[in-house]
């Protein structure tokens, strides 16, 4: 297996750090050690799967965030998994070259399907066009022959900030559009590289999407609420809560649900797996979740910095008691005046207590 890794890999990539590209992945995809070998052996084959790789309505932050993996070199690890016959930002084909590039792979091989950004709808699709194409007509022909889709991103997901109220180009995500296909949707604003390398290498492994929920994401990346594995919980299950941005409980480390984070309300594996392998993530730098993997979350979850006017925090396993825990803290209905009244008595016995000493 040594030799076929060094003879597929691209040279600047060692294998060490492709080992420890294929370890990130089985960890996050849950699997044991005793499936790393298999992970590794599907991803150095020969026959690397072709892919299409289509840019719509979006800023390119997801490309951007997968090309700045690094610790190991995610970008690279997946280009030398996959063989990406079609990518606007990165290609060195351009205009009639690059679309008969696209054309080629689209008539006459297998291909998995990337889309990364919103449709537009309205007026025909006219506001994202390529070639002279609408984004509406190149899926249209190009998703029907794939023979899976990953939509990555929020926007190829559901829609994201295009399709923010009042959505004046009638955007939608994949989904939306294409049916009898499989679609896996890995969204964040970007979604954590991870996502998607470990999202490829159990297609590669087992030859089959991995498990999805209800809104298609991969159960691996986004199966647990960022509130369930966050370093604040606790001071969430104890009723210690920031009250201001910069204020002392800030600077203790304690919970930012009043100052708007939406960790109770978001899916993401965001605390256990970290951008670029290093140890920090918004939450535990000092800023609230936003719930960016969330549908609608630019409508739904905005104000960014005030707090849902309810927690609906559904118990699951071992995080059940604790969840109660919270809701008993927070009130019935998280009433804004009650948890106000709470602190500002905490403080108070806090304040006294100094006094006393």
């Amino acid at each position: 297996m040594a030799d076929t890794v060094n003879k597929t890999l691209d040279p600047q990539l060692d294998r060490r750090g492709f080992l420890k590209g294929c370890t990130m992945a089985a960890a996050a995809l849950g699997l044991s050690d005793a499936m790393i070998p298999k992970l590794v052996e599907a991803a150095a084959t020969a026959e690397r799967p072709r892919v299409i790789w289509l840019h719509f309505q979006e800023c390119t932050g997801c490309t951007e965030s997968l090309l700045r993996a690094s610790h190991p070199d995610l970008a690279r690890l997946i280009l030398d998994i996959i063989s990406l016959d079609y990518h606007e930002t990165i290609m060195a084909a351009a205009g009639h070259q690059a679309e008969h590039n696209l054309q080629e792979t689209v008539n006459n091989h297998p291909f998995i399907l990337v889309v990364e950004g919103a449709i537009p709808t309205k007026d025909g699709g006219i506001y994202c066009k390529i070639a002279g194409k609408t984004a509406m007509d190149i899926l249209a022909e190009v998703a029907p022959k794939a023979s899976a889709i990953i939509a990555i991103g929020t926007c190829a997901a559901f829609g994201g900030v295009q399709a923010a109220s009042p959505n004046p180009t009638g955007a939608v995500g994949v989904q939306d559009l294409v049916s009898g296909k499989p679609i896996i949707n890995i969204p964040g604003c970007p979604p954590n590289p991870i996502a998607f390398l470990g999202t490829v290498l159990h297609y590669l492994t087992f030859k089959r999407l991995p498990a999805l929920d209800s809104l298609n994401r991969p159960l691996f990346a986004y199966g647990r609420r960022i509130h369930d594995h966050c370093e604040r919980r606790a001071h969430f299950d104890e009723g210690r809560f920031v009250e201001q941005y910069g204020d002392e409980f800030h600077k203790l480390g304690y919970c930012l649900y009043k100052v708007g984070c939406k960790g109770p309300e978001t899916f993401n594996s965001c605390p256990a797996v970290r951008f670029n392998d290093v140890d920090v993530w918004p939450v535990s730098v000092g800023h609230g979740c936003v719930g960016c993997s969330e549908p609608n979350f630019w409508d739904t979850m905005t104000p960014f910095y005030e707090r849902l006017p309810m927690v609906k925090i559904p118990g699951a396993g071992i995080v059940d008691n604790a969840d109660k825990i919270g809701k008993t803290v927070l009130g019935a209905t998280a009433a804004a005046v009650g948890i106000h009244a709470a602190v500002g008595i905490g403080k108070r016995i806090i304040t006294g207590k100094k006094s006393e000493e």
